[in-house]
């Protein structure tokens, strides 16, 4: 009585279809598996891109040219709360 036999899941199964439909079963099964290739396929881009990327600080911001930099600085001092 604690595990389900086959023909509880044929009797679900058949509940599914019926609410579902088979067409959209098949349209949500082709998205989900170009989800998973869209996912697998950025995985594998992501590895090469990072590798060739410089690694940036957290909160350091730089420019092309030694001459944006000088024109794009701001000095700012932080308060604290009293």
């Amino acid at each position: 009585m604690g595990t389900f036999s086959i023909w509880h899941w044929l009797i679900v199964l058949l509940i599914v279809i019926m609410v579902f439909g088979t067409k959209k079963l098949k349209n949500m099964g082709s998205d989900l598996g170009g989800a998973v290739k869209g996912f697998k396929d950025g995985m594998k881009e992501g590895g090469t891109k990072a590798d060739e990327a410089a690694p940036v600080v957290a909160g350091q911001v730089t420019a092309s040219t030694p001459a944006q930099a000088e024109k794009t600085t701001i000095d700012v001092e932080a308060k604290t709360k009293s």
